[in-house]
This record gives structure tokens, C-alpha cells and sequence, in this order.
């Protein structure tokens, strides 16, 4: 008797705490993606204006990202990462357009031990915001953890990156946290 005592008793605190905890964090809406993506616009040399810090890039280097559209409609794609120091390091993968997305959110997987990492059925690229003339894209996922911007050239005028940094926190990245690439340290 005791004993049920003591379960209806914790039951009630977790219960309690539950429903605490589920007011703590606030939902994740779902991210939104620009409606349809032309990869083979999309496809050529992106180079890297900012990022959210991640493990698998350096926080003092740089980064260009190619894309090659392929005729089984994948799409190859080379990472570099460029350092001060005049060192670089490359990952190739390849990338495939998930279904019904218009293609704006991609399942990519690289090659060596990042093969690894599981890629999810909804994608792990999704192209969150896109210039309609293909100078510049945000890219993101949709836990909101990861978050590029991108542009055709190593400069982008202030009131695009502006407006782009701005829809990326509507849409719940944590922008205070962006590195802000430094292409000048590079000549």
C-alpha cells in the first residue's frame, strides 16, 4: 500500500514536471523553404559569408561550395575550407533533391567517415531563402543548429546580407551566434 502510495506520489511530480518542462522550451514551427529551386541555376561556385559555429569547419577559415548538377539528376558537391595559414581541405559528396520540395531541400552525404552521419528523409540542406537572381541563398536545417549564407562572389552588399541575417532569425536561428566569413585574410 505503501509502496503504490509512493508511484501515484511520483507520478503526480513527473507528471507535474512534464508538463513544467513543455512550457520551458517554446515549439519549433516547421521551417519554411522558397518554393521551387532551378538546381541547374542553382549549381556552380557558392562562397561562404557567415555560418553558425559547427564541429566540421574551423571558426577562423572560410569556405566555397560547388555544386555540380549531374545527369541522374544528383548533384555532385565539393566543400573547401580555406585557412589563414594558405592550408585547405576538401569533402565531396553528393546530394539528391527530396521529393515534392521543389527542390529546395536536399538529402546531401559525403564521402569518408562523415558517410556515417544518417541523413534524414526530409533532408538536411534546405534553401530557406534564395535572390531570385541566384546571387545569394540561406541555407539551413530545419532544427535550426546549422545555417549558411552563401553568395556568388566573396562580398555581398550590406543590405542583402542584412535583410537575409534578418529572415534567418524570424525564422528562430540563433543570429547572434553567426561567423562572419573574413575573405580578406586570405590574399
Amino acid at each position: 500500500m505503501r509502496s503504490l502510495t509512493r508511484m501515484k506520489s511520483l507520478a503526480a511530480m513527473l507528471l507535474a514536471v512534464a508538463t513544467l518542462c513543455a512550457g520551458c522550451s517554446p515549439p519549433t514551427r516547421p521551417l519554411p523553404t522558397v518554393a521551387k529551386v532551378d538546381l541547374r541555376r542553382y549549381g556552380g561556385l557558392w562562397f561562404e559569408i557567415a555560418r553558425l559555429p559547427n564541429p566540421f569547419q574551423r571558426s577562423g577559415a572560410v569556405a566555397t561550395a560547388e555544386y555540380t548538377p549531374q545527369p541522374d539528376g544528383t548533384v555532385k558537391v565539393r566543400n573547401t575550407e580555406l585557412r589563414a595559414n594558405g592550408n585547405s581541405k576538401a569533402i565531396e559528396g553528393s546530394a539528391l533533391a527530396v521529393a515534392g520540395s521543389g527542390e529546395a531541400r536536399l538529402k546531401v552525404k559525403f564521402g569518408g567517415l562523415a558517410a556515417l552521419a544518417p541523413v534524414p528523409q526530409s533532408g538536411n540542406y534546405w534553401i530557406i531563402a534564395l535572390e531570385p537572381d541566384y546571387s545569394a541563398a540561406l541555407v539551413g536545417t530545419p532544427d535550426r543548429k546549422f545555417l549558411w549564407l552563401l553568395a556568388r562572389s566573396q562580398k555581398l552588399p550590406a543590405a542583402t546580407r542584412t535583410r537575409l541575417v534578418n529572415r534567418a532569425a524570424e525564422l528562430g536561428f540563433p543570429v547572434e551566434r553567426l561567423l562572419i566569413g573574413d575573405w580578406s585574410r586570405l590574399r
